[in-house]
């Protein structure tokens, strides 16, 4: 059997962690393990010259880089790269928002299949999307086929709504890694039960849509013996910790900055509660919630325009508030305070949903239909949405 040679392409790749590094890196190392996909990664430095290597079997190309200006690595040998590896390819998939991949595509020459994968809309850079919006659109008709991690990215897209017809759903996953650490984890311990001294989480950058200043103010109204743990860095912190000082929260409220994995596990296995208090679409699906999903944690989410929404579902697995009020988190934190058996049922609720709709082996599954279907000329690319719609 002949393989389907597959190039994935983005802005960075592991060491460099975030959602879309991370999501292409279970990809990429899944499809390496599957005996008709040939998987090869294009990306850029963040500054240095180019170099080729091997993360997990995977072979990685490493474009030279002078710098990254406004989030976007500033490569000239990128377009070379991919024009010579687009030879070899039949399909090639872009993570976005990528502005340099999108122009390497269309200048390339390339004829082969097109996958976008587009991971959120761009927000807060608008005047730098003036100058992008023209290639944009120009690469999004280029493309076969274009992949949103949940309907809400989609329904929410200022961008997409055009291309409805090319667009579908291929929810984002966990890690193995998560998914075995959290489940040994449960097998040990089981479900949190803890009635009073209520540990809340939040993990994510210390920056402004991710609304850490409305959990201040909510966290604040919640029971005096709450704790409070902030996992994280950003500009905002020194920010909020006075913040803490001056609601009298100070002693209740712990900022870790970055930690370590282990760290990392520690924190989930303590916590009652995550949460999950963004207020920009910016922040499109959120993978940490089903990190902590994976440990049995209930979510509180918002409800934003964007896939947050559907991954933690409102009286299932959670709860879900409106983005940016104080008062309605509030309610919900001190909600999950004072019903602990609910509170419970939620958390063993929040790993069968992550088990049934958001593993690897799903998103990997997925993504090998995708491109079967891209070469077999078959361009409905039938992937089922793995997620029912729910709203509050």
């Amino acid at each position: 059997m002949e393989k389907i040679k597959v190039l994935q392409v983005n802005k960075l790749y592991y060491p460099e962690i975030g959602g879309i590094e991370k999501t292409l890196q279970q990809i990429s190392e899944g499809l390496q393990q599957e005996p008709d996909i040939d998987v090869k990664v294009l990306v850029c430095q963040k500054k240095g010259r180019g170099q080729t290597d091997c993360v997990n079997d995977v072979k990685v190309h490493r474009s030279g880089s002078f710098g990254v200006l406004a989030s976007v690595p500033l490569s000239l040998s990128f377009f070379a790269n991919l024009r010579n590896m687009s030879r070899h390819c039949d399909v090639i998939q872009f993570h976005m928002p990528f502005p340099l991949g999108d122009l390497a595509c269309l200048l390339s020459g390339y004829h082969g299949k097109v996958a976008a994968f587009w991971h959120s809309d761009v927000v807060k850079q608008k005047k730098w999307m003036i100058l992008y919006r023209p290639v944009m659109e120009l690469f999004l008709k280029r493309a076969d086929v274009i992949l949103v991690g949940a309907q809400g990215i989609l329904e929410g897209s200022r961008y997409l709504k055009p291309y409805r017809d090319k667009c579908r759903v291929v929810p984002f996953a966990v890690t193995d890694e998560v998914l075995r650490s959290g489940k040994a984890y449960l097998d040990q311990h089981g479900y949190r039960k803890r009635k009073d001294q209520l540990h809340f989480l939040f993990i994510g950058r210390l920056v402004y849509y991710k609304g850490c200043s409305v959990l201040l103010d909510a966290f604040a109204k919640t029971p005096k013996d709450a704790v409070l743990t902030l996992v994280g860095d950003g500009v905002l912190k020194e920010e909020l910790i006075r913040q803490a000082e001056i609601l009298g929260i100070a002693d209740r409220v712990r900022f870790l900055g970055r930690v370590s994995d282990s760290e990392m596990r520690r924190c989930m296995e303590d916590a009652d509660v995550f949460v999950l208090p963004s207020v920009e679409r910016s922040e499109a699906f959120a993978l940490v919630q089903l990190e902590a999903m994976a440990y049995g944690i209930p979510v509180i989410n918002t409800n934003l325009p964007s896939g947050v929404p559907e991954v933690s579902l409102h009286g299932e697995t959670g709860l879900t508030v409106e983005p940016g009020n104080a008062e309605d988190l509030a309610q919900a934190m001190n909600w999950m305070y004072e019903n602990p058996e609910q509170r419970l049922q939620f958390g063993i609720e929040a790993r069968n949903r992550l088990e049934e709709h958001f593993t690897q082996e799903i998103l990997v599954k997925n993504m090998k239909q995708v491109y079967q279907d891209l070469v077999s000329e078959n361009c409905n690319c039938s992937v089922p949405s793995q997620l029912p719609k729910t709203y509050i």
